[in-house]
């Protein structure tokens, strides 16, 4: 998996301008926000990244060779443009859209107003590099092919991206690279992401509208397994699989089909609101009570009554083909959830606490495997149940820091009481202070575990205070 970096286009150049930093600069900044903000979602990154900026030489290769195969042109500006025409009807068929007169300035050396820009001449105050049209920079269009058949040559398995880009941008990237290559067919799968859209609302998320949420404020209250399980309650595309003209057939991933496929288009868009990610957080929590309740029943931990043995096995062996059943057709991943916690209500009906020790045997084979099955199931969709679904941010901080106070507190209180003897005989408070030795022991080993976990409590004459290790905190007080 490629993932291309544009690290330079008009959009970056104006607001390097704006900031009176380099764009260069500007692009290295939100490359490592995206990046940090895509790791903290869990999202695996890319075999490799590839940046625009690095393989400048490369694109001018590209550029030439279309230009060698008659579909692009030169201009005494030193511009660069595909000749559109020269696709003739084979243009528009990822998206059926056949290229319409746009507006342009009367200055354009344009021989058609459909045709793009491969590479554009340097404008004043602009970053360009040397080419054989002169000083420039590439379009935008060019750049993602060069990328893509830098690592896949000819042939791309899975083009992804938005739904925003499916045409003009992906359109282009076929046309330029089906011409260089000579193939009949680049891009065998084209999937297409959608958007959020505020819940109520026919419009996305979007900084002009002033109506997004930040992925590092989302997960200030939430977190990233709850993002996954919001989204995977919602079919990741809407509409009918298009296809071409040619063939029908269903064709394995990696095999060149004789037709197009188009995957995601009209591209599913997700309402998003606070109750719809608030149901995803208690299924989640749902589904890893479940897990610790069952572990402590197999534990002997919770007593039940008798357990539906026979009528477990069944639903577990109902829910693993309704899953496959679910994801087989089409990925319907809320398909695939809704069955999985259905497994877990079967489960939790069978684990009723009861007040006395059931006097029949457990059953804690078909448990086991339940547990098993669901955080299997979980885990290939990337959440993990043992997280306990706690959230980064300040809030988080702020939740770990009151756990702390709390428990040196307790420890103070316990300590204290270990220690206090009154007014008795001197006599008398050796025998208080052997009974409660085990108390006054209990203290020092906790204080003594929580190094390991970068917590330091130093006792004081009539107090204790807290610090984390490996950082300048300043002294806790409990309660301050």
């Amino acid at each position: 998996m490629v993932m291309g970096i544009t690290d330079v286009d008009d959009k970056i150049i104006r607001r390097a301008r704006e900031m009176n930093v380099s764009p260069t600069s500007l692009a290295n900044l939100y490359e490592e926000d995206f990046k940090q903000d895509m790791a903290a979602l869990k999202i695996l990154p890319p075999t490799v990244y590839l940046r625009v900026t690095e393989n400048i030489p490369q694109i001018i290769s590209f550029i030439e060779g279309i230009i060698t195969k008659g579909h692009a042109y030169s201009t005494a500006k030193g511009n660069v443009y595909f000749d559109l025409q020269s696709r003739g009807d084979k243009y528009g068929k990822l998206v059926g859209v056949a290229p319409g007169p746009v507006g342009e300035p009367v200055e354009s050396d344009k021989r058609h107003a459909s045709d793009f820009a491969l590479w554009k001449a340097a404008k004043p105050q602009e970053m360009f590099w040397a080419s054989p049209w002169g000083n420039g920079r590439p379009g935008w269009h060019i750049e993602c092919s060069t990328i893509s058949s830098l690592v896949f040559g000819s042939q791309l398995d899975i083009h992804s991206g938005g739904i925003d880009l499916a045409f003009p941008h992906h359109e282009n990237e076929i046309a330029q690279c089906e011409v260089f290559h000579q193939c009949k067919q680049w891009g065998n799968y084209f999937l297409h992401s959608g958007h959020l859209h505020v819940k109520g609302k026919e419009e996305k998320m979007s900084k002009s509208l002033k109506n997004y949420i930040t992925i590092k404020d989302f997960l200030k209250t939430a977190s990233p397994d709850v993002f996954r399980l919001f989204c995977m309650r919602s079919s990741y595309r809407s509409g009918e699989l298009r296809h071409g003209a040619q063939g029908m057939a269903r064709r394995p991933l990696g095999v060149a089909p004789r037709v197009w496929w188009r995957l995601g288009l009209p591209a599913s868009a997700i309402d998003y609101s606070d109750g719809a990610v608030l149901e995803a957080k208690h299924l989640l929590l749902a589904a890893t009570a479940f897990v610790e309740d069952a572990r402590a029943y197999m534990r002997g931990q919770l007593a039940c009554g008798p357990i539906g043995e026979d009528v477990l096995w069944e639903r577990l062996s109902h829910t693993k083909g309704a899953v496959k059943a679910a994801l087989a057709d089409d990925f319907d991943t809320p398909g695939a959830v809704d069955a999985v916690m259905d497994l877990i209500h079967h489960g939790n009906r069978q684990l009723k606490a009861v007040t006395k020790e059931p006097g029949g045997p457990r059953s804690p084979a078909v448990f086991g495997s339940i547990v098993s099955y669901t955080e299997q199931f979980f885990e290939t969709v990337g959440i993990s149940l043992a997280d306990r679904q706690f959230v980064s941010g300040d809030s988080g901080s702020a939740t770990l820091h009151s756990v702390v106070e709390e428990l040196v507190r307790f420890r103070l209180k316990v300590r204290q009481f270990a220690l206090a003897t009154g007014e008795a005989t001197r006599e008398a408070r050796r025998q208080q202070l052997l009974e409660r030795q085990p108390l006054l022991e209990a203290c020092d080993t906790l204080r003594q575990d929580l190094v390991a976990h970068g917590i330091s409590i130093k006792d004081r004459s009539s107090t204790s205070t807290w610090e984390l290790l490996g950082q300048r905190a300043q002294d806790h007080k409990p309660g301050s």
